[in-house]
């Protein structure tokens, strides 16, 4: 729920952060995300603005013509969608990508990086609001000048985000609590900015890894998870890691991947839980791993009821 002066706020905040140049150049700007919401309706009516939305949910083949004829100046989709682009080399040529709306893994960035041949910057929202946009020197800045931020610890130097939106009027915002994980960065960006900076958004608390161990309950987080498997190997580019019960565990991996590098990470995320003493089965399944277009993509997902 906004309203029409909160939907033009979010436009202009979103818009100073993201294309402080756009009174200079206008721009082309494809947004791909799974449902258009009426808040990227009123970009269309500034004249400096060309905006095409185009919907995830219908699966690329159904849109890639129109995308490539729009000629996008500015891209703004999930990093699954920007590698997919990568891997079926689409004609594209635009001046700025932002990955957005799902954990933008580090295995994704030099690929989307290398074909793009572009930094790529970084758009952090969700349906509460606009929280986060990369600086022109890379750094993920919160949006502290129109959300108020507090932090609780959530183990492994991580911190999950309680917000304040002051100014809006319709739905009130008041220490929300999101279910992100985030690791805050201890230094100040390059910039100049006094807005804090965010080094990573690991994933989210739900897919954190609940096992039990003889000393007790344990909790192990996504980054963690997803380092063992990408460090046992570095031909491996995707997987899945799935608990499915209290104590078990599967590790799903393309069938193209060699097989020793599937065995050192089946071996490095059995290593790091016997670590922590997790009592789990961890099970290692050679699958296909098809682009899903009606789902986020979570490469580490916790599947129990209770997480939920």
């Amino acid at each position: 729920m906004i309203s029409e002066a909160e939907k033009y706020r979010w436009l202009g905040a979103i818009l100073a952060k993201a294309a402080p140049d756009l009174v200079w150049r206008g721009m082309r700007v494809a947004v791909i995300l799974p449902q258009n919401a009426g808040l990227y309706d009123s970009a269309r009516k500034s004249r400096l603005i060309k905006l095409a939305f185009f919907d995830l949910t219908l699966g690329p083949e159904s849109w890639r013509g129109a995308l490539e004829a729009f000629d996008p100046t500015v891209i703004i989709a999930p990093p699954k969608m920007l590698r997919h682009f990568a891997a079926e080399n689409v004609r594209l040529r635009p001046r700025r990508v932002f990955s957005a709306a799902e954990t933008l893994d580090p295995v994704d960035r030099p690929v989307i990086e290398d074909f793009f041949r572009l930094p790529l910057d970084q758009i952090y929202m969700a349906t509460e609001g606009l929280f986060a946009v990369t600086c022109r020197q890379g750094g993920l800045h919160l949006a502290e000048d129109s959300v108020f931020f507090e932090f609780e610890p959530a183990g492994e130097g991580l911190v999950t985000p309680l917000v304040t939106a002051f100014r809006r009027q319709i739905q009130i915002m008041a220490r929300y609590r999101m279910n992100d994980l985030l690791r805050l960065s201890k230094e100040p960006c390059r910039c100049g900015s006094p807005l804090r900076c965010v080094d990573e958004i690991v994933g989210r608390m739900d897919d954190v890894f609940r096992l039990t161990s003889p000393d007790g309950p344990i909790l192990v987080t996504p980054d963690v998870l997803r380092n063992a498997v990408l460090k046992a190997d570095r031909r491996i580019d995707d997987f899945r890691l799935i608990q499915t019960g209290p104590d078990t565990v599967e590790l799903r991996l393309p069938p193209t991947l060699a097989d020793d590098a599937a065995v050192a990470a089946h071996q490095a995320v059995r290593a790091l839980l016997e670590t922590r003493k997790a009592v789990a089965t961890l099970s290692l399944i050679r699958a296909p791993l098809p682009l899903e277009t009606s789902r986020k993509l979570r490469r580490v997902e916790c599947r129990l009821e209770r997480a939920r």
